[in-house]
């Protein structure tokens, strides 16, 4: 029971960072019904700006640890965002109301630029961090040891998702989001910048991807310019188990393959986690198609 409580845990912590980025992609794909597979490396630039973040403290002298994370945290979306806001700018509006494949084309395209612009930037090797929240939280007599970094993880996963789906259903930038899903033309006629809003949704997103970034470097302490790669196309898969389109089904998509990694690498073996999560998505999507909480298109005529 130990070990199965603190696979549990590790998987929630890692479903958490899937759920962030996932939320990226299915708010875009939501909006203006395309795939951002740049968002990945979005996610793994915000993961290097947390760190050269906190060398450049470190370097000033500034050691106090809560004023470095908030600054860290703080740099990293504000990067993130500037970066999904050129994506978008760049590789999304110029051919936004061009056939489907050219977007798509672009945004592989994107991918690449970024993953080998950073790879010139900050070179092929692993870059680590030392521990900066060292300690753990002890459960069932010690049997179960949960670090202070996982448990943060948690935390904030929980708050944002809170935060970005009362944003959505209560705010007029959330109502003008949704007026842009159903339908862009007529958003547009009644007065919404559709542009604008397309805008923040990609910075939106790349900020969630950020926290996601700075997470995982706190966690793991290792990253390099390949980690958005598969990062993203579990994220994705996330998206699409959960029901590309909806935030909390992109959010449990994301719980769903963390538990599965987590629980398939303690008890069978890592080598063929990602087998299993694939095996998933493929069973969910013949059964239903939709994924987890995702809906059909309705179209009127």
């Amino acid at each position: 029971m130990e070990y199965f409580i603190q696979q549990l845990i590790n998987g929630l912590s890692l479903g958490a960072i899937y759920g962030l980025i996932a939320i990226g992609y299915t708010m875009v794909y939501g909006i203006i019904g395309m795939i951002n597979f740049a968002h990945g490396e979005i996610y793994m630039i915000g993961a290097f700006v947390a760190l050269i973040t906190f060398l450049a403290m470190g370097a000033l002298g500034i050691t106090w640890v809560p004023l470095a994370l908030v600054v860290m945290l703080a740099a990293s979306m504000l990067f993130t965002s500037v970066y999904g806001w050129a994506v978008e700018r760049i590789a999304y509006r110029p051919l936004r109301s061009s056939p489907r494949l050219a977007p798509l084309i672009s945004a592989i395209g994107m991918s690449i630029f970024l993953q080998n612009y950073m790879q010139l930037l900050q070179g092929a090797r692993s870059k680590p961090l030392q521990p900066i929240l060292p300690g753990n939280l002890t459960l069932m007599d010690g049997a179960v040891s949960v670090s202070y970094v996982r448990l943060a993880t948690i935390l904030i996963t929980l708050v944002l998702m809170v935060g970005f789906t009362m944003l959505i259903s209560r705010t007029s930038l959330g109502r003008a989001q949704r007026a842009c899903e159903q339908d862009k033309k007529m958003a547009g006629l009644l007065g919404v910048n559709v542009d604008r809003i397309i805008s923040l949704t990609f910075v939106m997103g790349a900020a969630l991807a950020a926290v996601a970034g700075m997470m995982v470097l706190l966690i793991y302490g290792v990253i390099d310019f390949y980690i958005g790669f598969l990062a993203g196309v579990k994220s994705f898969t996330a998206a699409v188990l959960g029901g590309v389109g909806s935030l909390p089904g992109a959010m449990l998509g994301g719980v769903v393959i963390g538990l599965i990694e987590a629980f398939w690498s303690g008890y069978v073996g890592s080598e063929w986690k990602d087998v299993a999560t694939f095996t998933l998505l493929v069973l969910v999507l013949i059964f239903r198609p939709t994924g987890l909480l995702g809906r059909p298109e309705i179209e009127k005529v």
